[in-house]
């Protein structure tokens, strides 16, 4: 099976070279490695040099790294698609090598989700067997792109950041697709303050989250998980001080709804519950 390592960036050159670089020494040899310039105006473009084996894309106006995501998967020439962030590398050398393993023995598996240490999570876990999970963490993870392109790959949402994960789990675990869990298989997530706006980051996964429970939850689920997903949003944001984003959020869902109306796609009763139960067991 041949694996794409995609990654996304954006003004982060100092650490993709650190990306790119655990890129290309993973064992698995049936590999290419991708990278997507989101219209980066650091060193960003001059790795080109550097790097000449990998495969080059770039915007020259932010196109966003959901835009970049689905335009690698949907060009390439492979079986499964990696995707790594500019700020995340590998750490041991065999995990795609271990990825693909369990790609291959099991057929109806269309995600893995990796283990991901950050600093925040430093500490790495012994191996253990792989078990069902609900979703994984964008930074470091793999899917089967006949599995991911049998959906639509990913569903562009109207915030910039967050979501878009849960999205599309659940959208494969509709259509009787297995996610996957690989217990100690690290990537290390840097977790850079570069390029980033918490603030922003917080108003757009809000609306991003009100967004997937009106387009996947079946009715009449939806009339008490969105105000709940609100209430649970207004409980953090007073917690740790998010209040003013939190609300920014929420009225940007609502000012969204009617361009929204025509992309309610729910998903089965069934697939919903069995995401619920999932992600109350990750709990």
């Amino acid at each position: 099976m041949k694996v794409l390592i995609g990654i996304t960036a954006h003004n982060r050159a100092d650490l993709l070279s650190k990306a790119i670089e655990s890129a290309l020494a993973q064992d698995y040899a049936n590999k290419e490695v991708a990278v997507f310039d989101d219209a980066s105006t650091d060193e960003t473009p001059l790795l080109r040099e550097r790097f000449p084996q990998v495969k080059w894309f770039r915007n020259e106006s932010p196109k966003g790294y959901l835009y970049a995501r689905n335009r690698l998967m949907r060009e390439a020439n492979a079986d499964l698609y990696f995707s790594l962030d500019d700020d995340a590398w590998f750490i041991a050398g065999d995990e795609i090598s271990n990825g693909v393993s369990v790609m291959q023995a099991n057929p109806e598996v269309a995600a893995l989700a990796y283990d991901i240490l950050s600093p925040d999570r430093p500490t790495p876990e012994l191996r253990a067997a792989p078990r069902k999970t609900h979703v994984y963490i964008g930074c470091g993870h793999m899917l089967r792109l006949s599995a991911v392109a049998g959906v639509g790959y990913y569903t562009p949402n109207p915030g910039f950041y967050g979501g878009e994960e849960q999205d599309l789990c659940i959208r494969l675990l509709d259509q009787h697709h297995e996610i996957m869990y690989l217990p100690g298989v690290h990537v290390w997530h840097d977790k850079s303050a570069s390029a980033r706006n918490i603030s922003a980051q917080h108003v757009s996964g809000v609306c991003n989250d009100l967004v997937f429970a009106f387009r996947r939850s079946p009715y009449p689920m939806l009339l008490w998980l969105l105000p709940g997903k609100i209430a649970s949003h207004m409980r953090f944001a007073l917690r740790h001080d998010f209040v003013k984003p939190c609300l920014q959020g929420i009225g940007m869902f609502f000012g969204k709804i009617p361009a929204l109306m025509s992309t309610r796609e729910p998903v089965s009763t069934g697939a919903f519950q069995e995401y619920r139960k999932r992600l109350r067991a990750s709990l």
